[in-house]
């Protein structure tokens, strides 16, 4: 059988170049193809929790940024912060990071082993008992990693429907602002989290998560302290929105085709943990196709996601309840509680 690669991998954000990176460190050949050009940009809190740091180092990439010590959270109303608990990472810092420098990181990582990297979309897929060819290349395996709206999750048959009721976006913009912190500051309020995350050279990122419509100028009047913190300052990006965050799948694979990141179907952003679990998720998949066993897939993929998949369903099922006005009150009168939920997701 005559193939153009060992793997191709569909998306050229960071999971789906830490999926090639990975191949190409198995010594399997990789083409990657991805539409955009230069460095893709996404609506995201761009806060790297401490796994996160050394499943990248393991792949030699060590992107720049601003080191962050911990997750503070805040109940907020336009009269100021009511109530906060802080926590502090026990293992290890995590980093603040541009998700363009990520990218950047990542891409100059794969181009330097030899990740072959072609202009295009996939919009239909063929495989057989050997391989898959789609974008005019064929391959041993396919591995998706095009995000939320995957068009090779709907091509397999592998997409669940979501209801659209209670489904959450993201808004983010940056500032030319000093940081006032070395926490990752989640802001409560009764419509949205905001997450004030430093990324390095004088910027701070502050992204919104809620429901579809968020208003990011009326929410951030209606937060005192970072209202204050960006009175006067200069936008650095303009506002990015993201979303619906929900996405839900049967299987994670299905013959030759595999799921990675937030293809294989997401929860939600409220924790954080998108590129730690997309790292996990290129780390096993790749590692089932070295042993050409992508059914081996699906009981890594349970394992490896299972916490966060947990943790994040229940807080967001609180974040959309009548509980929703409780959770920085609990946490500040439990922080070992929540001490320990933040070093369990941030493992």
């Amino acid at each position: 059988m005559t193939v153009d690669a060992d793997v191709l991998v569909v998306g050229g954000g960071p999971v789906g170049l830490a999926t090639a990176i990975e191949a190409r460190l198995r010594g399997l050949t990789v083409t990657l193809v991805e539409p955009r050009g230069g460095a893709i940009d996404k609506a995201c809190g761009e806060g790297l929790m401490p796994g996160a740091l050394p499943a990248l180092a393991r792949l030699g990439v060590d992107p720049p940024g601003f080191a962050l010590r911990g997750v503070s959270y805040r109940s907020a109303t336009s009269r100021g912060a009511e109530r906060r608990v802080d926590h502090l990472f026990s293992s290890g810092d995590g980093r603040g990071v541009r998700r363009t420098a990520l990218h950047g990181a990542l891409t100059e990582r794969a181009r330097s082993l030899g990740v072959v990297v072609v202009a295009g979309k996939v919009d239909a897929l063929e495989q057989d008992a050997h391989s898959v060819t789609a974008a005019g290349i064929r391959a041993r395996y396919l591995v998706a990693a095009d995000g939320l709206h995957s068009t090779v999750r709907r091509l397999t048959g592998l997409e669940r429907p979501v209801a659209a009721r209670g489904r959450r976006y993201g808004v983010r913009r940056h500032y030319h602002v000093e940081p006032q912190s070395e926490l990752i500051e989640v802001y409560w309020t009764p419509t949205v989290e905001a997450y004030v995350t430093p990324v390095g050279g004088g910027v701070v990122g502050i992204a919104m998560l809620g429901r579809k419509g968020i208003d990011f100028d009326a929410a951030l009047a209606g937060i005192r302290p970072l209202a204050a913190l960006v009175a006067g300052a200069e936008p650095a990006t303009e506002l990015r929105g993201a979303g619906p965050f929900r996405q839900s799948t049967t299987r994670r694979s299905h013959g030759r085709v595999l799921l990675v990141g937030d293809a294989s179907g997401y929860v939600d952003a409220i924790t954080g943990e998108g590129i730690r679990v997309g790292l996990a998720q290129a780390e096993v998949a790749i590692a089932s196709i070295a042993r050409d066993d992508p059914r081996g897939y699906e009981r890594d993929w349970m394992r490896r996601t299972r916490d966060f998949r947990m943790l994040t369903a229940g807080l967001v099922a609180a974040a959309n309840s009548p509980l929703r006005g409780a959770i920085v009150p609990a946490a500040s009168a439990l922080p070992r509680v929540f001490g320990a939920v933040v070093d369990r997701l941030a493992r």
